[in-house]
């Protein structure tokens, strides 16, 4: 398997400006949630285990196009990229949860604690902990695709991390937050990567072969290149959801949520960058150190929102901060994504095996 990715086509004009529309469909999103607030009432309530059912089959049609890419058989080559492997590992669960508890403090604890309800500061703090301890799973696979990043890689440490997760969140989560008996809600996180990665890896897997036997490797990439602007699409759609679901909170409580937002902020630069600097220290091949770097850094915002709710409730501060991690999640994991495609050329100068 080559451990150089393929140089990523000239961007489109909707491509170049994509940070553009993200900005058009927050305010959208903020605009008709305040305009509306019934109609979008209405669909997040069209969820299941605290899986929005909508947002899950526009996240289909964001990742399917990169998991069209996979081919199983060389799946095994993945063993090539272990310091990759190593190095998000280390990140996501030796760094992340932790760094969060600290920057919560700091800010939230310390820092802001004058402009905040304090009543409601160790539970913000608690659902920034939340958000930190559990890894991104589906959306990965739109970050990776979107830098060029090596797609065998991206699928075997999500699944990796998703494997972890299910034996190792609720005692990390225990050991920050203090609380001896962690409420898992399984039945999220199991539907997440049933709906997530199991159901779109079966679906593309049984679509590549039929492309592959009806057209060969012309009709997969006719088919690639009619995806990649319905996935862009799809993104964005995503953003106006997500965005209405929370308008009305967001113009109630507009200072608690971007004071709430700055440690979410900078936790994920940290980790990103922690990822990407590890990556080039170990000579790591950029492909991999880029989703590497994307995997590190965001994360798994269902799970961490059910846990919340199931914990302190669902008008706690607790979850009004795992909400601020979705809402910042997609906007500042796009501009993770800039910063490793521009700087790819000083990595690649540096990386050494």
């Amino acid at each position: 398997m080559s451990t150089t990715a393929v140089a990523p086509a000239r961007l489109g004009l909707f491509e170049r400006y994509l940070s553009l529309w993200v900005a058009l469909c927050i305010a959208v999103g903020i605009l008709l949630g305040h305009l509306a607030p019934g109609a979008f009432a209405m669909v997040a309530q069209a969820e299941l285990a605290k899986v929005n059912l909508p947002v899950a089959a526009l996240v289909w049609l964001m990742i399917v196009p990169m998991l069209l890419k996979i081919d199983f058989g060389a799946l095994g080559g993945v063993r090539e990229h272990w310091r990759g492997i190593g190095v998000t590992l280390f990140v996501n669960w030796a760094v992340k949860p932790f760094s969060m508890a600290l920057l919560g403090t700091v800010f939230i604890g310390w820092l802001f604690a004058p402009l905040l309800p304090q009543a409601q500061i160790p539970s913000y703090i608690a659902g920034l902990i939340l958000l930190a301890a559990a890894p991104c799973t589906a959306m990965v696979f739109v970050w990776s695709e979107l830098c060029g990043g090596e797609p065998h890689y991206t699928l075997s440490q999500v699944a990796l991390n998703d494997a972890i997760m299910v034996v190792a969140f609720a005692p990390l989560v225990g050991l920050l937050l203090g609380v001896a008996s962690i409420t898992v809600p399984w039945d999220t996180l199991f539907l997440s990567v049933v709906l997530y990665i199991i159901v779109p890896v079966v679906v593309a897997q049984v679509w590549r072969r039929s492309l592959l036997a009806g057209g060969g490797a012309a009709a997969l990439s006719s088919v690639l290149a009619r995806l990649q602007p319905v996935s862009l699409l799809a993104l964005l759609a995503t953003l106006v959801l997500l965005f209405g679901f929370q308008g009305e909170r967001i113009l109630a409580q507009p200072l608690v949520i971007a004071l709430l937002a700055v440690p979410i902020l900078l936790q994920v630069y940290l980790n990103a960058g922690l990822a990407y600097w590890l990556s080039r220290r170990f000579g790591v091949a950029w492909c991999v150190a880029a989703p590497a770097a994307l995997i590190g850094a965001s994360n798994f915002f269902e799970l961490a929102v059910a846990a919340a709710i199931s914990l302190f409730g669902i008008d706690s501060g607790a979850a009004l901060a795992t909400v601020v991690g979705v809402l910042v999640e997609v906007p500042v994991m796009l501009s993770v994504v800039r910063i490793v495609t521009a700087t790819r050329g000083w990595y690649e100068a540096g990386a050494t095996r």
